[in-house]
């Protein structure tokens, strides 16, 4: 016979390797109600400590003569409607198989931060109910123990366990609460709190009964005048907020109180979305295609009102991608369909959601990093209620909570900012892909330097092909100029601006144009060391340099933060003999107001940009003139679109090239194909100037003549050559403690491991191994670090053979202490 429901519930803070569906009795009040999908509240593990879970499947519980499991029973119930539906459930699962993730922790991905609950412990003294009939209180071991019980007798019910270690001026970390709860002494109560509450307005309506100036009449109470002004209005309009109607009448708020007393008035709250933008449409002017653009439409169109795909459209820089973006959400959104486009970086947003505002006013939600918990969780409500149709934004928009699904493109695709470097390390591209997969969606790819894998799909014929050859309108290609930093050198320029592009930057700012300098290093001075002893001035929690920052004049760790005061003594002999090498954008700056002193210069990196808006206000001042030079790191160097830069300089083209990285290549290509990009956009013909030390290098050569395919058709030969993607996948298996010998240790007995199974039962997955290493930066925040590098084939055995030995690694107590990550490379 059946007998209760169960409830199968992925668990919060679940280890990988104990991460599965833990069964829950469905309390009765709950059995018709509760849903996949719903978050709930569990006694987990031998102490029954409550954690969060959500519902994953409901069943019933099996015959009892043939199963003895003792099931405990769902504490709470936390969601009256699933916050995730079926499609993101299944998407969750695709994710724990693909990126090795928690289901949990999958699920808390794509949900807003706000909307998150975090589970709180509060202590109350026992009362005699408390306690089984016969048994007597325990007795305080110790005059803390004592102090604790008195604090909270005295206290009306529970008390936040932050709270009591505040009052009594306990360790924050104390476990003294927890002990307690476990001898007995205290009851242990668990509440899930959400850290950001709901907007809302209060709202006014007339009571049931009263709605018309008849029924007004009938009232049977004596009213002022006042108050008969107020009730007549209120019928008119039906109703409004109280601010509006304290405007509207005159009257203070104490008439509406007494009306409200008078069972005239009904007081409620109306929700409200917090808006971090919020601009009308003002652009409803057709869209005009060249002829090569419509092509490219067309062809996407035919897709898009087929079974969907994905396709790659590649177009040089100012070719009008964003044009060809534009008429496919116009077809989309009559559908009923929802749109999602990202782009890599927050600095790109403004500027997008300027022109998706134009056009699509309200109907625009936007997701990204700079938003506020409560403008996050709202932007995430409007859409999953289907008043914002397009979720504009960065990595994060990809995981819009959209019912119906028609199209998500993706800016600038090779973006690395597209890759998460945190649990779950997902890749957007994929996520996307599979979501478009559910809801035969299509996906457009675009960029004018595509990711080798995804121009390799495109001539393959896995992606559709779409290519944009010239620029729109009557813009044209900039002139590329290449600096030769040697020669430089050579004849005594010791300063980090060529003299060609002093010279060029004169004329621009003569000509009062604008001009745009990439210099990919923030900080003044980069690299300090004695000249005495030779120690050079280091992290102490990480193996890396410290960099000088004239703005604060400290020195700081770009790793964990770290900051000491400037100085020119050396900790290590005493000697004032510290000297500083190395130039970032700090410096840069300076250099620039020395030489050219009446010019106008904006900084743009992660140190001038920390502020809330500070992308927006910065970027629109350049736009409007206010500034002649902007000079950033890599956040100047994509997307934007200014009509009076005619001027580019690539201060360091050479930085990226030659790391140990098997797409150092590739990413220069990319940036300084870019950069250039960002030259004579408009009216006004463009110039850039490329400084390296080698400007023979063939990808630097490619990238001055934006050959994209000659790049591709040189490093794809090199990849095949060495086995590296697209010919095959790459899984970095990271190891990470506080001790460099026990996780090089670790490290090397996973890789024994690695080697008994594919021996045994994974004889059948190939695979290369490489290491384990130290990472090229070991110790990060007083953690060291070491890898291997698996080159196999990313299918479901490759993936189920790391599953097993993550599994393994983190049963195995000789690992405690010892984190493991494995990161698909893409």
């Amino acid at each position: 016979m059946k007998d209760r429901l169960l409830a199968g519930v992925s668990v919060q803070n679940a280890s990988f390797h104990f991460d599965k569906l833990y069964d829950y009795r469905v309390p009765a009040a709950y059995e018709t109600s509760l849903r996949p999908g719903c978050r709930v509240l569990v006694p987990f593990g031998r102490g029954g400590q409550v954690r969060q879970g959500i519902v994953w499947s409901l069943h019933r519980e099996p015959d009892p003569d043939t199963d003895s499991t003792p099931y405990k029973e769902i504490a709470a119930v936390l969601d009256a409607e699933p916050l995730v539906g079926p499609q993101m459930m299944q998407l969750a699962e695709y994710m724990k198989a693909h990126t090795f993730c928690t289901l949990f922790d999958a699920v808390k991905t794509m949900l807003p931060a706000g909307i998150n609950l975090k589970t709180t412990a509060y202590y109350r003294a026992p009362d005699p109910f408390d306690l089984p009939e016969g048994t007597d209180l325990p007795e305080p071991d110790d005059e803390t123990e004592q102090q604790v019980l008195a604090y909270l007798q005295n206290r009306k019910g529970a008390v936040k366990k932050q709270v009591i270690l505040t009052d009594l001026g306990l360790a924050t970390d104390s476990d003294l609460l927890e002990q307690m709860a476990k001898d007995g002494k205290l009851i242990r109560e668990t509440a899930a709190e959400r850290p950001v509450g709901d907007a809302t307005v209060r709202m006014v309506r007339m009571a049931d009964g009263y709605g018309t100036e008849e029924a007004l009449e009938d009232y049977p109470g004596k009213l002022t005048e006042k108050q008969r002004a107020v009730a007549t209005e209120l019928i008119r309009i039906g109703t409004c907020s109280v601010k509006e109607l304290l405007y509207f009448t005159g009257v203070g708020e104490s008439v509406i109180k007494n009306l409200i007393r008078k069972d005239l008035l009904v007081l409620y709250d109306k929700e409200v979305f917090r808006r971090p933008y919020d601009k009308d449409r003002t652009d409803t002017a057709p869209i005009q295609l060249t002829p090569e653009q419509d092509a490219a439409f067309q062809g996407l169109s035919a897709s898009l009102n087929g079974d969907g795909g994905a396709a790659l459209l590649y177009g040089v820089t100012g070719s009008g991608k964003t044009q060809v973006y534009l008429r496919l959400i116009d077809e989309v959104l009559p559908t009923g369909r929802g749109v999602i486009v990202m782009v890599p970086e927050i600095s790109l947003t403004p500027q997008t959601l300027n022109l998706f505002y134009a056009r699509y006013g309200p109907t625009v939600a936007v997701f990204h990093s700079a938003l506020s918990a409560g403008e996050r969780l709202d932007e995430w409500k409007r859409v999953k209620q289907g008043q914002a149709k397009i979720a504009v934004g960065t990595r994060s928009a990809v995981f819009a909570p959209m019912e119906r699904l028609g199209l998500v493109i993706m800016d600038e695709e090779q973006e690395d900012t597209y890759q998460s470097d945190m649990t779950p390390r997902y890749h957007a591209r994929d996520i996307a892909r599979f979501r478009c997969a559910q809801d035969h969606a299509l996906l457009v790819l675009a960029s004018a330097t595509p990711s080798l894998e995804s121009y390799a799909r495109a001539q393959n014929g896995t992606y559709d092909f779409y290519e944009l050859k010239e620029r729109y309108g009557t813009a044209n290609l900039p002139e590329v100029v290449m600096a030769d930093m040697r020669e430089e050198r050579s004849a005594g320029n010791r300063t980090v601006l060529s003299r060609i592009l002093v010279r060029s930057l004169t004329a621009t700012l003569e000509d009062g144009k604008q001009a745009i300098l990439l210099m990919n290093r923030r900080g003044y001075n980069t690299y300090a060391a004695c000249e005495a002893c030779g120690e050079v001035v280091t992290c102490p929690n990480c193996s890396i340099s410290l960099t000088y920052h004239r703005a604060n004049n400290r020195l700081m760790c770009h790793y964990c933060g770290y900051s000491v005061p400037f100085t020119h003594r050396c900790s290590s002999c005493g000697a004032d003999e510290v000297r500083y090498s190395g130039k970032g954008t700090q410096k840069v700056e300076e250099e620039l107001g020395e030489l050219f002193p009446q010019a106008r210069i904006l900084r743009m990196d992660a140190d001038s940009t920390m502020q809330k808006n500070a992308y927006d206000e910065k970027l629109d001042a350049f736009r409007n003139g206010d500034y002649d030079i902007l000079l950033g790191t890599q956040m100047v160097a994509k997307g934007l679109d200014f009509e009076r830069v005619t001027l580019v300089g690539v201060l360091s083209a050479d930085q990226e090239l030659f790391n140990d990285d098997f797409k150092s290549a590739e990413r220069t290509f990319d940036l300084l194909t870019q950069v250039v990009g960002r030259s004579g956009r408009g009216r006004y013909p463009g110039k850039a100037i490329i400084q390296t030390l080698d400007p023979q290098n063939d990808v630097i050569q490619f990238a001055r003549s934006q050959d994209y395919p000659s790049f591709f058709q040189n490093e794809i030969q090199l990849r095949r050559l060495l086995a590296y993607p697209p010919f095959c996948a790459l899984f970095t298996i990271r190891f990470r403690g506080r001790n460099p010998d026990r996780v090089q240790a670790a490290a090397a007995h996973f890789l024994e491991q690695l080697q008994e199974a594919s021996k045994g039962d994974y004889r059948d997955v190939k695979l290369t191994v490489f290491g384990p290493m130290p990472e090229r930066v070991v110790k990060v925040s007083g953690q060291y670090h070491y890898r291997l590098v698996l080159k196999c084939h990313n299918n479901a055995r490759s993936r189920a053979l790391l599953a097993d030995l993550i599994t393994q690694f983190g049963r195995s107590r000789g690992n405690s202490g010892i984190s493991i990550v494995v990161k698909p490379e893409r």
